[in-house]
């Protein structure tokens, strides 16, 4: 009698693994995406029974450390981000919602490399488009006549055959979710091909040392879609972000094995591609008007680089029982927390009142340091009384109403005395740190001290 072959049900959105099929993934809660599937390797190496394994020989922590020779780019934003440049062998993971810029950025990249030596050999394989789609876009850019050598496929084994002959420099795969291995018996997209496809692709990159760049898509919540081993087995993890109704996106490091994490580079989408921004500062408060209540500007860091934006708060009467709480751009539990100090420590009721929060530009933050800014934009647009126009504002409120330090709080106030700022208000802490005549400090040491500033 025939033996069964064993068969799983996977979600392609988690990879939660069940006995049998469900409408509902319990890990991730999504509905429709548990998919049949039949366990394989996938590329990775099962250990025969009968071999035995070798001794592994340790080494001390001291010694000589390889040092890696980056290889720039070309576009400033993306050595900021990666570190100094990419890391040849390196493994690049891209992912940000349909349509924000991706291929267009990795097309500049691959270029740019290209035309800096002319030795390199960039490959730019794309599963999602037509060879004649990426020409249109490439006229568009401006880049037709740059050295990049162009293929369409899907068939991982056929890109693994032409790089063997090949010593490529920078190999984009676009997009990982539309490579197939014929070994794995699932569609493309699913959690054994991505992540099958992935482990080969990843082991040449390490092995002939090219950079390697995965585009990934991404999923209802932002997460890059597909297994979540995808995002351990590559070395660089970048997020393209921003709104389609603003003209500048923002590529954020979430991991970086090779630099800091949460580095932030700043692009301007124009006719001709994406440029890069060399004060994001400006841009961020270009349109921003004065002497209009509900808004304060905050001092932020991104990475290694400060950032000033706007916060805009809007605060009025609710016209239903339970008042509306609607935030863009940060986090809305932290505002809920925000304004439960103001209403215990500083007698505040917010209980009958709409409270909307938008950061200015499509810019997301999530540092704590910018709770008194979303304070002093909220009491102001309760008050009806603006802040003064010269002025930024940071620091983190505590539960019992203190304002707690932040870091780096001389380099925030460099970048707002670059772009004309004149005030400050800033924890009572920052009274150790070095003053400059350029700009005036009003420490506060509790939120109880933020009324004065509308009275």
């Amino acid at each position: 009698m025939a033996k069964k072959s064993v068969v799983e049900y996977v979600c392609n959105q988690c990879g939660a693994v069940y006995p049998k099929w469900q409408g509902k993934c319990d890990s991730c809660g999504e509905w429709n995406t548990i998919e049949e599937e039949k366990p394989q390797g996938g590329g990775f190496s099962v250990l025969p029974n009968k071999k035995k394994g070798e001794m592994i020989d340790f080494v001390p922590l001291s010694g000589n450390a390889q040092t890696y020779d980056r290889l720039k780019t070309n576009i400033k934003e993306i050595d900021r981000v990666t570190g100094g440049g990419l890391v040849p062998g390196s493994a690049i993971l891209v992912g940000g919602d349909p349509g924000i810029g991706k291929s267009t950025l990795l097309l500049q990249v691959c270029a740019g490399v290209a035309n800096l030596n002319e030795g390199y050999e960039c490959f730019y394989i794309s599963g999602e488009e037509a060879i004649d789609q990426v020409r249109i876009r490439a006229q568009r850019l401006g880049l037709a006549n740059s050295p990049v050598k162009l293929a369409s496929t899907t068939e991982v084994k056929d890109i693994v055959a032409t790089i063997e002959k090949a010593k490529p420099t920078v190999v984009i795969i676009d997009s990982i979710q539309t490579m197939y291995l014929e070994n794995v018996e699932s569609t493309p997209g699913s959690v054994s091909q991505v992540r099958a496809s992935a482990y080969e692709l990843i082991k040449l990159a390490k092995r002939k040392g090219f950079v390697l760049f995965l585009v990934g898509h991404v999923t209802k919540q932002g997460a890059i879609a597909g297994p979540r081993i995808l995002e351990h087995m590559v070395d660089t993890v970048l997020y393209f972000e921003g709104e389609r109704g603003h003209h500048f996106r923002i590529l954020r490091a979430v991991k970086n094995r090779y630099g800091a994490t949460d580095e932030i580079g700043v692009f301007e989408m124009q006719d001709k591609g994406l440029v890069e921004v060399e004060n994001p500062s400006a841009l961020f408060l270009a349109e921003r008007q004065g002497n209009v209540s509900g808004s304060c500007v905050f001092a932020g860091i991104e990475g290694s680089r400060p950032v000033l934006v706007e916060i805009q708060a809007l605060v009025s009467q609710s016209g239903y029982s339970s008042p509306k709480r609607a935030v863009v751009g940060w986090d809305s539990n932290r505002l809920a927390m925000v304004l439960a100090v103001l209403e215990a420590r500083c007698g505040m009721n917010f209980s009958s009142q709409d409270v909307y929060l938008n950061i200015a530009g499509g810019l997301k933050i999530s540092e704590p340091a910018a709770d008194l800014a979303v304070a002093m934009a909220v009491i102001s647009s309760l008050t009806n009384k603006p802040l003064p126009a010269d002025m930024v504002v940071f620091g983190e409120i505590g539960l019992s109403g203190e304002i707690r330090a932040v870091t780096q709080p001389s380099l925030r106030l460099k970048e707002a005395c670059k772009l004309g700022f004149s005030n400050a208000i800033v924890p009572t802490s920052f009274g150790k740190e070095k003053k400059s005549d350029a700009i005036s400090y009003y420490e506060i040491g509790n939120v109880n001290r933020l009324i004065n500033w509308f009275n």
